[in-house]
């Protein structure tokens, strides 16, 4: 899910180091931000939408595209390409990312692809990293030398994986939907509270639901202005609303 291009190779990641760098003078600046297949997560939308100054529903609208996949127990939302520039990126330019500090986290980590789930009542996800190899890549010849460690540190993955692994352990729990006449509407509840933290937060504040839940006071104020507290939230409530977990008290 984390691998920006379908068309790559993919090599073992030797002795967890490498050499790579990418800048404006190398002949194939750019060329790996064109015709992806870009898997977006929460946190990634939650950024990218904030530097673009965009609602929920307009960046959806706008920039992604529905992913319904017998491959993903869920849908899924990809960035939609430019048909009109060859399906580059939407977001660069010939002077490179023109959102560069709040790219998705599939875009810092390339060169290296991150393999990535967490068991059920895990707490931390179980991780494989690789090269993804690419024909046209020459920004394996330059003799810039990392460890994987310094990589992860330099192009602010750790953060990213931080704050979308809990959904991906979602995403992959082995865990019932519960009856078939139930899951269309939980994957529309996962759509929005995945994807849609405009819609989830008034469905917190305009449906009832804190007096059907036990919110402390400071809890809600913070879900009233604060995205990264909302989204966290929302992985709590899907793991309760999805599979049953007790991540949310009830009143009564």
């Amino acid at each position: 899910m984390d691998s920006p291009r379908e068309e790559a190779a993919f090599r073992p990641l030797m002795d967890n180091r490498f050499h790579f760098a990418c800048h404006r003078e190398i002949p194939c600046f750019t060329q790996c931000c064109a015709r992806l297949r870009l898997i977006l997560a929460p946190y990634d939308i939650l950024r990218m939408k904030r530097r673009l100054g965009l609602s929920s529903d307009q960046f959806l609208t706008e920039h992604t595209e529905t992913v319904i996949d017998p491959h993903h127990r869920f849908p899924m939302v990809q960035l939609k390409m430019n048909r009109e520039t060859k399906g580059a990126c939407p977001f660069v330019s010939s002077e490179g990312c023109t959102i560069y500090e709040d790219r998705p986290e599939a875009c810092r980590l390339y060169p290296i692809g991150r393999a990535s789930a967490m068991a059920d009542g895990a707490r931390e996800a179980q991780e494989k990293f690789f090269m993804v190899a690419e024909s046209h890549c020459l920004g394996f010849r330059e003799k810039k030398a990392w460890t994987l460690e310094e990589w992860l540190d330099h192009e602010g993955v750790k953060k990213y994986a931080a704050m979308n692994d809990p959904w991906r352990g979602i995403v992959t729990s082995a865990r019932s939907l519960g009856p078939t006449a139930h899951i269309e509407k939980k994957h529309q509840m996962f759509f929005m509270a995945s994807y849609n933290l405009d819609r989830f937060r008034d469905f917190l504040f305009n449906s009832g639901f804190f007096d059907r839940f036990q919110i402390d006071s400071g809890l809600k104020e913070e879900l009233g202005r604060d995205d990264v507290t909302l989204m966290r939230f929302a992985f709590d409530w899907l793991r309760f609303s999805l599979f049953g977990e007790k991540t949310i008290r009830m009143n009564g």
